[in-house]
């Protein structure tokens, strides 16, 4: 071979050969290259060339990606969600209008499967956008989508904010756009499931490119719920204010803006207890409007909240059927059954709890009793309404409810409204407190139905850091001297439960109360000693659900409005009755007793017309503006309520002189009611005696005998001559009372989360959908 060193070739080079190479004589030494490329010197004495490497990784170092592994799999990974968009978008039409925009009729049954009522055709009428005015326009804008014109149909910043919300317990929220709204309203149903939120997604970007942004809006006008069964914007106008949308001003274009994040909760006119909530949101879109530059600062400032008109029902929801119906509905949307507006556009066969011999019996109690007496010479007699309900409480179902006279002439359910004060029939949950905690007096004597408690009017009430400055009247200001809790609860004596109150915890009071069944939630409801006489307002349905609780010796279980419900022939799943034993059953029991007393001989004596052993308690709200009666036999308990209200202005009236009477108490026409009523219920039923186990020491203060006496007659049903009215009507039956400030030791509350509309103050009304950073966010299931 030649002596001429042999250079290396450089295809070989390039195939990265690693082996050492040399001359045939090995003289010429070998140089390597980084990446160990080996060339050999030239023969002007120069490094051959070869291509420069990288260290071998070693140890951990080997187990990491390399950066061109991870640029190619992001690389991967975008190509495959831009295929699948791709995909979707071709894929997935825009479908016809769906069949559910033509609603069907929800037919509703009572328990034994005739029919109630029948929720009939769908108030809508279409109208172009050209006749709806640009204030109405940007009105709901403000409320849902304030970009709408400016973004494309899917936001995914609001997507994600919502998303978040939802997750970290704000609320359940949308980010839906309107875009996304009217496609779920019109092309598709309210399921809340991934197929339809894909379909969802993808209709709305193909619709945003081939529909105009005004023609999307139009249809989101006319395809949105707003309650009173009114679909579109139109028939919102006409059901709310009784103008067609053109007449609206801006206010009222505000306030149906509103309407959207929660028709039926923020119609003031069904649930005034939830006026606060409604204005807030209607304050929200106005103050959107003015940041948006709609809506001048000056003209937001003359602004005046438009309260909307009383609703006119269907005359096919005349009588109880309304009432009943709006509680049903209200059952099933705030159980999170179904949303309202998929119950609204029908097709729903609901079998109710209901029974109509029940139903029918307290119809005809309330108007032999208390309508049959009205006078319309009296002007306080037009104030007077009544309402309640009945539940079997073994089983937690509501057997009849009354709402009201007719649900055409009172659109408001008395049974459910939460703004009337449930006065001394709240006395009960202090003893039972008392009992369940074992609690002792202020000089350590063990409260029971016996234990003495000094009864003079006015007395103070005596904390353990001394006097507490509050000093409840009594009713006509009688001064009892010391007497035991049985003939406090008898003659329902305030300073004696004041201090009961006080001497158990009225943190536990509080919670004894909604461990019965009182929404936690409930206005007033606050932990002082002068929880104990009732300033609390409580629905009537909310107050039978706490006495049933009592009658099923402390075993508590949610009511139930609903026994069935279908669609084209398939069950709608219902939530399971979970009940659980709330207090002991000696504390329910002991109750009883003690309330059996007030029955006997005491201010419930009226409730014995119905002729079975009966347990009960009277109650009276500020200014004699309500009287109650709250009681059970071992098979129902029953709540009914006497009312004052101007039918005009909505403002709560004192019923002195009602139907010829000084004042309205609950041991009168609520009693009497309750015993009528209870009497036809159970008509055919023996009597049954209470299953009592009491607390230790206790005895039963009433023990009726084995073939009840016959109870004096009630009062024939004519009507009363007119008597004259007190000439102070400011003396109030139960007397004035200012609550002190509440302990610190009140365990603290959150909202509820059952979607049902409260007045808790920190309700959050903004929200409605992708409006800005400055929108809180919607809780419509999107």
């Amino acid at each position: 071979m030649s002596d001429e060193p042999q250079l290396i070739d450089g295809d070989a080079a390039a195939t990265g050969d690693r082996h050492s190479t040399n001359d045939t004589n090995g003289d010429t030494p070998a140089t390597h290259g980084m990446d160990g490329v080996v060339g050999v010197d030239r023969a002007d004495g120069k490094p051959a060339k070869g291509r420069k490497g990288r260290p071998r990784r070693t140890g951990w170092r080997r187990l990491l990606p390399t950066w061109r592994l991870v640029l190619g799999g992001f690389l991967l990974i975008v190509l495959l969600v831009a295929g699948g968009l791709v995909t979707g978008y071709l894929l997935v039409d825009i479908p016809a209008a769906n069949k559910a925009a033509i609603a069907q009729s929800n037919v509703f049954l009572y328990s034994d499967g005739s029919q109630l009522a029948r929720e009939g055709q769908v108030n809508r009428e279409n109208v172009p956008l050209s006749q709806v005015p640009k204030r109405t326009q940007h009105a709901v804008l403000a409320a849902e989508d304030r970009d709408f014109y400016s973004e494309s149909a899917i936001n995914p910043e609001a997507m994600v904010r919502a998303a978040w919300n939802t997750a970290t317990g704000k609320g359940k929220q949308s980010g839906s756009t309107i875009t996304q709204q009217y496609v779920k309203n019109y092309y598709l149903d309210q399921e809340q499931t991934v197929s339809r939120k894909v379909k969802e997604f993808f209709i709305a970007i193909k619709l945003d490119r081939e529909v105009s942004k005004d023609k999307i809006l139009e249809g989101y006008l006319n395809t949105s719920y707003f309650g009173r069964n009114a679909y579109g914007i139109q028939a919102a106008a006409q059901a709310y204010y009784g103008k067609d949308i053109g007449k609206l001003n801006t206010a009222q274009s505000a306030y149906l803006a509103t309407l959207l994040n929660a028709p039926s909760a923020y119609d003031i006119v069904s649930h005034p207890q939830n006026k606060r909530q409604a204005v807030a949101r209607w304050n929200y879109v106005l103050d959107g409007m003015v940041k948006k530059g709609w809506l001048s600062r000056a003209e937001r400032n003359k602004m005046t909240f438009p309260a909307p008109t009383e609703a006119r029902a269907p005359s096919g929801m005349s009588g109880q059927r309304g009432y009943l119906v709006e509680a049903v509905e209200d059952y099933l949307t705030s159980n999170g059954i179904i949303d309202e507006q998929t119950l609204a556009r029908g097709g729903y066969r609901i079998t109710t709890t209901i029974d109509k011999k029940k139903q029918d019996a307290f119809t005809e109690a309330v108007r032999d009793r208390l309508m049959s007496k009205l006078s319309k010479d009296r002007k306080v007699d037009s104030y007077v309404r009544a309402g309640g309900a009945s539940i079997d409480p073994k089983t937690g179902k509501v057997v009849a409810l009354y709402g009201g006279i007719d649900y055409t002439k009172q659109f408001v359910n008395n049974a459910t409204r939460r703004d009337y004060q449930v006065g001394s029939t709240f006395k009960p949950f202090v003893f039972t407190s008392a009992v369940r905690y074992g609690a002792t007096t202020q000089d350590g004597q063990t409260i029971t139905q016996d234990t003495l408690y000094n009864g003079d009017n006015e007395r103070e009430v005596i904390g353990p850091d001394g006097p507490t400055g509050y000093s409840p009247a009594n009713e006509d200001d009688v001064d009892y001297g010391d007497i035991d809790v049985t003939t406090a609860t008898d003659n329902s004596v305030n300073s004696v439960y004041a201090q009961m109150a006080e001497d158990v915890g009225p943190a536990k009071v509080k919670q004894t109360a909604i461990d019965l069944g009182v929404p936690k939630n409930t206005p007033d409801l606050h932990a002082s000693p002068s929880i104990a006489l009732g300033p609390a307002t409580a629905s009537v349905l909310d107050m039978t659900e706490a006495y049933a609780t009592l009658a099923n010796h402390g075993e508590h279980g949610k009511y139930s409005l609903v026994a069935e419900m279908t669609k084209d022939g398939a069950q709608i799943k219902l939530p399971a009755r979970d009940s659980r034993q709330a207090i002991p059953r000696s504390a329910a029991d002991t109750t009883t007793s003690i309330l059996q007393s007030v029955v006997d001989g005491g201010t419930g004596t009226a409730a014995q017309a119905a002729e079975r052993p009966a347990a009960g308690k009277t109650g009276t709200a500020e200014e004699d503006k309500a009287a109650w009666f709250a009681g059970y036999t071992p098979d129902l308990a029953t709540v009914v309520a006497v009312m004052g209200q101007d039918s005009n202005t909505g403002v709560q009236k004192p019923l002195y002189g009602a139907t010829g009477l000084d004042r309205v108490n609950g041991g009168g026409y609520p009693a009497e009611i309750w015993a009528q009523y209870t009497a036809g219920a159970l008509d055919g039923k023996p009597p049954a005696d209470f299953d009592l186990r009491l607390e230790d020491g206790t005895d039963t203060p009433y023990d009726p005998p084995a073939t009840p006496e016959p109870p004096a007659p009630l009062p024939p049903v004519v009507t009363t001559p007119p008597a004259t009215v007190p000439s102070d009507p400011s003396i109030p039956t139960e007397p004035t009372y200012s609550p002190p400030a509440e302990p610190t030791t009140e365990p603290p509350t959150t909202p509820p989360t059952d979607g049902f509309p409260t007045d808790d103050p920190t309700f959050d009304p903004g929200g409605g959908g992708p409006g800005g950073p400055e929108d809180p966010g919607d809780p419509e299931s999107g």
